[in-house]
């Protein structure tokens, strides 16, 4: 069971790859103890039978709502309803399914974390796009400006207090929640074919997919297409086909960019910066981790299961290749490590206390002298 960064080398005319330092014990004994709870219980890290089902399950309603969408519903009331039902269902295949198999935790077995990953082709994305952008570089460099993508969504939003503050920025805690909603459209028709024709995810080089991967990129796509458009648009007028694809990616791409933004961007999280020629970061990975991640709604066991157990970002940061269905049971572990090792172990009671500190640390990265 891994719980260190994914290996990450720079690629020529790449920003250097920031380096941590300082004293790894916590990291040890954390692993220790986790590894001795799985002993222990006589548990598997992944390959659960519980995943399993609530994959079946997750897939199932996908597939009944889309159809109900496309080919039950006879009224604008059915088909909102079929649309809420397929947006929540879509974002639930890339909190629980996607997710894990793009971080290996679905199982021991390679292929079935590959097809596990590769659910997110089927909903609009590229599993191979995001393993770089995702599993690499925001695991390993999160909340590092400049090297972690996900806090950088360029003249729209100042989320890190070195980055440029512009005038639009006083608004950004209204307009985001907004903007928050295009995530997936923009994922389905402008992200993925960007990075892929410029070889860069942010600033970062990565290597273009080939063969295998580069198939599944391709003919994932067409799939989508053909699911969000081709057939749609055998039994309905292109107006509908479009206004209900809108509604369905608003949908989704609201519910993705809130829980990430949960996580790290709100007000406990800590936000680093690095020199370009010589990055140091003067923690250990793990205690950066703890610096940069923030649990919420621990207690609330339905988000948990629904977001694939997201709202544990701590345990899925550390332990990124354990099934997000031992998160709640290793949360004491973790944050009894924490208190014996001084380590800070930040969470927000429920999910209102999360959104507030996300809105309140959006207003503050509003205002032009802020810095922290």
């Amino acid at each position: 069971m891994s719980s260190s960064p994914p290996l990450v080398s720079a690629g020529r005319g790449d920003p250097v790859k920031p380096q941590f330092n300082g004293d790894n014990r916590f990291q040890h004994e954390l692993r220790r103890r986790i590894d001795e709870h799985f002993s222990v219980t006589g548990q598997r890290s992944r390959d659960n039978p519980s995943l399993y089902l609530k994959t079946a399950l997750i897939l199932c309603v996908f597939a009944a709502s889309y159809v109900g969408l496309v080919g039950w519903a006879s009224t604008l009331w059915q088909g909102l309803l079929y649309a809420v039902v397929l947006g929540i269902a879509t974002a639930a295949i890339g909190f629980n399914i996607q997710h894990d198999g793009g971080h290996q935790a679905f199982s021991r077995h390679r292929w079935i974390n590959r097809t596990m990953a590769a659910t997110l082709d089927l909903i609009g994305g590229s599993s191979y796009i995001w393993h770089w952008k995702h599993a690499h570089f925001h695991h390993t460099y999160v909340n590092i400006d400049g090297h972690d993508s996900d806090i950088d969504l360029g003249i729209l939003a100042r989320l890190a207090p070195t980055q440029r503050h512009r005038r639009m920025h006083r608004w950004q805690h209204y307009y985001l929640w907004l903007l928050y909603a295009v995530t997936a459209i923009r994922w389905h028709l402008y992200g993925d074919f960007r990075d892929l024709i410029t070889g860069k995810i942010g600033e970062r080089r990565f290597p273009r997919p080939r063969g295998w991967n580069l198939v599944v990129l391709i003919g994932g796509k067409l799939v989508f297409f053909a699911l969000a458009f081709g057939v749609p648009l055998l039994y309905h007028p292109f107006g509908v086909v479009l206004g209900f694809y809108l509604l369905v990616a608003a949908i989704t791409g609201l519910l993705l960019a809130l829980v990430f933004q949960l996580a790290h961007v709100v007000e406990d999280a800590r936000f680093v910066s690095t020199a370009p020629a010589s990055p140091r970061i003067e923690r250990a990975w793990a205690a950066h981790q703890l610096d940069a991640t923030v649990d919420f709604a621990q207690d609330n066991r339905a988000l948990s299961w629904l977001i694939g157990g997201l709202n544990f970002q701590i345990e899925h940061h550390l332990f990124c290749r354990v099934s997000h269905v031992h998160y709640r049971a290793l949360a004491p572990l973790v944050a009894a490590t924490c208190h014996d090792f001084g380590m800070p172990y930040r969470h927000h009671p429920n999910l209102r206390a999360g959104i507030v500190s996300h809105y309140r640390w959006l207003k503050h990265m509003g205002l032009p002298l802020a810095s922290s």
